[in-house]
């Protein structure tokens, strides 16, 4: 059977102007199951080191495994780092319950780190928190003060503004110590060059109708990283009017994929060639297109089945604290697998209680 799609096979080279460098670090009470504390870090969106409650501080890639064998202090910090913020976090855990009026599990969360263009040189730090699901504090780069987000942020804000070590400290590590670090990790890690390249060397892009009186689907899969954009048009202008846009999806060989459909009930068939979908990836100077047309539909019988997403098997999402944060459970891989596939979750969607961005 032959099927009819846009298969691109990239055969030049891009570098990845913009970088990120991002810790995320959770703390939990009242989730048994759960460990108490959970950290990560992220270099362009891949997870690059790990620790939690029950578990040291340990590189996730090659290059970073071959980082820190070459410089042995650059792992105990990150070892001291999360004991030290396992111990901040009970303690701001129990602080905060004190003035909750609610019994149950709490999450306190805190997103740090910096951005950096490597053609301007701009660098742009960050530090925000959030606790059961809302948006708490932030730390204004500015002035370097903290911002409350919240009114139950007031007094916190108060405690840390008059807290001038722990500013001064911030202050070193946004301005100075995360954006030499990423500057250096890049240059260390496959992920900008080669490494996308490789990723991206089977991307598909499809149009998929269950049947006949079905919307299309305009569908695009094994592309990398999560940063894409895809949208339907008419005669050269993006439209909105009947197409509805799906999430950004992991694949099982560390690609996504992702869709979006267009209703053509009111659509006349010749009129269907005034019609295109674009994919856009970041980094990518080419768009992807592919037009409407029916010799280009796969129908039901070829359609996929869905993500598979890695090796996780029966995933589920509990929604909890008012449905705005979502656990996501694994019944195999252990905490940590469950937590770097919460991490995606949240790199993944738009909603700002869980990742602050």
């Amino acid at each position: 059977m032959r099927y009819n799609h846009l298969h691109i096979k990239y055969t030049f080279i891009f570098i990845l102007l913009r970088h990120s460098l991002k810790y995320l670090l959770i703390g939990t009470s009242g989730l048994p199951d759960f460990p108490e504390f959970m950290a990560t870090a992220t270099v362009d969106e891949v997870q690059v080191g790990y620790c939690d409650s029950n578990k040291k501080a340990e590189p996730k890639q090659e290059w970073a495994k071959e980082l820190v064998k070459n410089d042995s202090g650059h792992l105990d910090w990150y070892s001291e780092r999360c004991l030290l913020h396992q111990q901040a976090f009970r303690l701001s855990m129990d602080n905060l319950k004190q003035g909750s009026d609610t019994e149950g599990p709490h999450v306190l969360q805190r997103l740090t780190g910096c951005e950096w263009d490597d053609e301007t040189g701009e660098t742009k730090g960050f530090d925000q928190f959030g606790y059961d699901g809302e948006d708490f504090i932030s730390l204004d780069l500015k002035t370097f003060t903290w911002i409350a987000l919240t009114p139950k942020a007031v007094n916190t804000k108060l405690n840390w503004d008059a807290n001038i070590g722990l500013l001064e400290e911030n202050k070193k590590f946004l301005n100075y110590q995360y954006p030499d670090w990423l500057k250096m990790y890049p240059q260390n890690c496959i992920t900008p060059f080669l490494f996308l390249i490789h990723k991206n060397k089977n991307t598909i892009l499809s149009l998929l109708q269950r049947t006949p009186s079905s919307p299309i689907s305009c569908f695009a899969t094994h592309f990398y990283p999560d940063r894409a954009e895809m949208f339907w048009r008419k005669d050269g202008e993006e439209i909105h009017e009947g197409v509805e846009k799906g999430d950004i999806l992991p694949n099982n060989d560390e690609t996504f994929q992702m869709s979006v459909e267009l209703n053509i009930s009111s659509i006349k068939f010749e009129d269907w060639k005034r019609y295109d979908c674009v994919f856009q990836l970041s980094g990518i100077k080419d768009d992807l297109i592919i037009k409407l047309n029916k010799a280009l539909i796969r129908t039901n019988r070829e359609f996929p089945v869905g993500p598979v997403v890695g090796a996780v098997v029966g995933i589920f999402v509990l929604v909890f604290i008012a449905g705005v944060f979502f656990w996501i459970k694994n019944n195999k891989g252990g905490e940590e697998k469950l937590f770097y596939l919460i991490i995606k979750f949240q790199m993944n969607t738009h909603i700002n209680a869980l990742i602050f961005l």
